[in-house]
């Protein structure tokens, strides 16, 4: 499908972003202001930090990498706004992915803020960060490769591909838990939480009513699609979960999308339509691969799908993500009753009208 462009709420952040800088901090409306904080070794180069002024401080949405350039790029962003760090009276995080999340516990030492996530996000912090929990869950991981066909070495080394990312957080047991619908205590915002899971199982987008804006975390952005993939601690049905809550947040009355990475843009509900019709494309390809083959496990069927480059050009961690992906389209697929599993090590996957 041809792919729309959105309009960039700001063509000198657009910019930055296409020529590979760092946008500036930015005053977004009044009392409102977005900081680009850096995040290392990752294609998306920076997360946008969300500083809502209140009257004895700020609140932010999210908070980056726990490095100190994040840290320090933060603390001079809202020293921009006139604050600083020791001003922040709450850390509202989308998810619990390292480069939203990992700032937050030094941020709460640093000011004292209070800490919010959603249940199902803050139900993972453990196992995702803490030990024993991330050997655990690289076991876990790793039998999760084998049945979709990884071979045995490569599963081992992908399985532990992302134990470096625990480097970048400051584990923090949040002090709140954010439910969904939620409306947050912030003097001079009328801010609402909205559950999105799919990137993960609690992510979190935040409406403004009043401003009619939506900061949309990870779950909507400008130009690419988060990543929604079958893990140990995705949901059963990560693709239909993230369908679903990108559906209910493309009915949205917005005039102006905040993403965390990227750029700020217009047209909310277009770009729903676009990434619906791209997993309804994406899902028709793999169920065709399906069709012409006899049988065929997840790691296989992954390297038979068109990529961004070809699968032999792919890092071997970004083929982990590939297939986790693609697993997460088969899934889908099954509950539609259009794929049959066949259990095993590894699992074999059919076309459902082949039986």
């Amino acid at each position: 499908m041809s792919k729309p462009m959105v309009t960039a709420a700001n063509e000198q952040q657009r910019a930055a972003w296409n020529g590979g800088a760092l946008p500036e901090v930015e005053r977004v409306r009044p009392g409102l202001w977005s900081i680009p904080v850096p995040i290392p070794i990752n294609p998306l180069r920076y997360v946008l930090v969300y500083a809502m002024e209140l009257p004895d401080g700020v609140a932010v949405i999210d908070a980056g990498w726990n490095t100190d350039e994040a840290y320090e790029a933060l603390s001079a962003g809202l020293g921009v706004a006139g604050y600083a760090i020791t001003d922040i009276k709450a850390v509202l995080v989308t998810h619990i992915h390292p480069d939203h999340y990992g700032l937050a516990g030094r941020l709460r030492e640093a000011s004292g803020a209070w800490i919010g996530l959603h249940p199902e996000d803050a139900r993972l912090v453990h196992d995702r960060y803490d030990e024993p929990g991330i050997k655990e869950l690289a076991d876990r991981g790793r039998e999760l490769l084998l049945r979709c066909g990884v071979p045995d070495l490569t599963a081992q080394e992908l399985a532990g591909a992302s134990m470096m990312m625990r480097n970048y957080v400051s584990t923090a047991v949040p002090d709140r838990l954010i439910e969904d619908g939620e409306h947050l205590d912030l003097p001079g915002w009328n801010l609402k939480a909205l559950w999105t899971p799919g990137h993960s199982p609690g992510h979190l987008c935040f409406v403004e009513a009043d401003r009619k804006l939506l900061f949309s975390g990870d779950h909507v952005l400008p130009r690419i699609t988060p990543h929604v993939a079958v893990h140990p601690q995705s949901a059963a049905n990560p693709l239909a979960d993230y369908l679903d809550s990108l559906r209910s947040v493309g009915k949205l009355d917005v005039d102006e999308v905040l993403p965390a990475h990227e750029y700020r843009f217009l047209e909310l509900s277009e770009r729903v339509d676009y990434v619906i019709g791209h997993h309804e494309e994406r899902l028709a390809e793999v169920a065709a691969v399906l069709k012409a083959a006899d049988g065929v496990t997840c790691w296989e069927l992954a390297t038979r799908l068109t990529w961004s480059r070809p699968w032999e050009t792919i890092p071997l961690f970004m083929r982990r993500s590939a297939t986790n992906e693609t697993l997460a389209h088969l899934v889908w697929l099954e509950v539609r009753g259009l794929a049959t599993r066949v259990a095993g090590e590894p699992d074999v996957w059919l076309f459902a009208e082949d039986q």
